[in-house]
């Protein structure tokens, strides 16, 4: 199944030495922190610390959740339909789940000089899809079975909502102020989150929405500010037609960064948005903070974002 673009899209890089033997699958579904996608994992796999997923404790065996865009299930489960006998030797598999029929391909591969057996699935959800990957080495593969993985499979299961203080909990940053955003999402783990007043399915632009992360990026100098603004302004996903109506330098918290707004179209409805990005610069890095607002709402969103940005501290 490797031209399915979306099995393609999260990759594994794994190598194993533990033993496990299949547990009962009694036990409640085990949610990553942050994740929407939790599962019961396999006897020796932990919450994965550096990445959203579980792990042995030499972290060699690997098990990786992610959501992915809500029209990968369909066209996966389409292509699969297409052609049940698989491609290159890939023949794949369907799986009922708490979260509805999932499907899923095994495929022997190569991890450097290590021949490995590889597990993909993905499963419908209410706004997106929930996919899991598992990479399993040959010399495991004896404990770690084929039929070990498709019971981890079978306990896969999907949870509408996060815990808000779960998800801040991975920010490297406080956030005080959410200004009544009705929905907290986060986008990467650790790095980025979302504050919308709609979701996924309707559309975040037709509502007052902020996006707020870490960029490794930063000016190579105060001179350099104003540019440096303007430039990743351009890189706000989902805008088009964008026009920069006021670029200035601003304090935040003490610290030196910079406001620039942008009247611009955004979302599948054409829907003409005013946008606010805020930079805080650091050293290393900056802090990155989007509002976007529908135009005609812009009068009371403003305050919103601004109340939001103000209740941002460091984590200490």
């Amino acid at each position: 199944m490797k031209p399915l673009r979306y099995f393609a899209a999260v990759a594994l890089v794994a190598a194993i030495s533990a033993g496990v033997a299949a547990s009962a699958f009694a036990a409640d579904p085990v949610f990553p922190a942050g994740a929407r996608v939790g599962m019961t994992p396999l006897v020796g796999l932990n919450k994965a610390k550096a990445f959203t997923g579980f792990e042995t404790e030499d972290h060699s065996v690997k098990v990786l959740v992610a959501d992915l865009p809500a029209e990968a299930y369909g066209e996966v489960a389409n292509a699969f339909k297409a052609n049940p006998t698989g491609t290159g030797g890939i023949k794949p598999e369907s799986i009922e789940t708490a979260a509805g029929l999932g499907y899923y391909t095994v495929e022997n591969a190569k991890d450097g000089a290590t021949n490995v057996r590889r597990y993909s699935m993905i499963l419908p959800g209410p706004t997106f899809s929930g996919y899991v990957a598992v990479q399993v080495p040959e010399n495991a593969a004896k404990i770690y079975t084929d039929d070990a993985v498709r019971q981890m499979f079978a306990s896969a299961a999907i949870r509408i909502e996060v815990p808000v203080d779960e998800q801040l909990g991975l920010m490297p940053f406080k956030i005080s102020e959410l200004s009544s955003f009705k929905n907290v999402r986060t986008l990467a783990p650790g790095a980025a989150l979302i504050l919308s007043d709609s979701d996924e399915k309707k559309g975040f632009e037709i509502a007052p929405f902020m996006i707020i992360g870490l960029i490794g990026q930063t000016a190579a100098s105060p001179d350099d500010r104003g540019r440096f603004a303007q430039q990743i302004a351009t890189t706000i996903p989902g805008v088009r037609d964008g026009r920069i109506t006021m670029s200035e330098p601003v304090r935040i918290d003490g610290q030196p960064g910079y406001e620039t707004r942008i009247d611009a179209i955004s979302g599948k409805d054409n829907t003409p948005v005013t946008i606010v990005q805020w930079l805080r610069f650091g050293s290393q890095t900056s802090m990155r903070i989007i509002g976007s607002s529908p135009r005609e709402e812009w009068t009371k969103a403003f305050p919103r974002f601004r109340a939001v940005r103000d209740g941002i501290q460091p984590r200490t």
